[in-house]
């Protein structure tokens, strides 16, 4: 069913709160910790879209470039259009960092992170720390859900590049958090209240 139909976002009941994911750099199918937060995004109330990115859907292996992942995020924004309610962006680790980088652009009331990447495994000094803080110097707020064991930026490395605005939640876990997905999608739904909250909504 294509978003196209403002009945989506702008319903007679009153404004729909729209939640867009993005999935990770590498497999073929949507994690069971993305999955566990749209269900529950759903059961509260949410429109959600999971966004397949076109190197994905070509049935490709490896992700495109940073550049190129962007360009099809904002054109599937774009396409869905501006939502009366909150417009909350996201995704896994590469999906998440898409997110950070095109919050500004879409008018993103909050970025929900799931195991952001804050390094590659081993290379701190390779820091994405810029990528993650983007979407607080425009005042965004940011919901990080980390794991605990994650070789690309554990919680508390990701905290200490965060402003005191941003919520870091740790879970169990290390990059993959799947066998944490019930914890994952309620730490998700916090986050999601706060955007409704700051929209207005109860």
């Amino acid at each position: 069913m294509p978003f196209t139909d403002d009945a989506l976002l702008d319903t007679p009941e009153g404004p729909a709160r729209v939640l867009v994911l993005g999935h990770g750099a590498g497999g073929s199918r949507w994690t069971d910790d993305v999955c566990a937060v749209r269900d529950a995004a759903v059961d509260a109330g949410w429109v959600v879209v999971l966004l397949d990115q076109p190197w994905r859907v070509a049935g490709r292996r490896i992700a495109t470039r940073p550049q190129s992942l962007d360009l099809a995020w904002l054109s599937v924004l774009a396409h869905l259009g501006r939502p009366a309610g909150p417009l909350v962006v996201g995704g896994r680790s590469a999906g998440a960092r898409v997110a950070c980088r095109t919050a500004a652009q879409v008018g993103a009331a909050a970025v929900l992170a799931v195991s952001f990447p804050l390094h590659p495994p081993g290379r701190p000094d390779r820091s994405r720390a810029e990528e993650l803080v983007a979407p607080s110097r425009s005042g965004i707020p940011v919901h990080v859900i980390q794991g605990r064991e994650d070789p690309m930026g554990t919680p508390e490395e990701v905290a200490a590049v965060l402003p005191a605005s941003a919520s870091v939640h740790p879970v169990e876990g290390n990059h993959s958090l799947e066998r944490s997905a019930e914890e994952v999608a309620r730490s998700a739904l916090q986050g999601l209240q706060g955007a409704a909250r700051g929209f207005g909504s109860p």
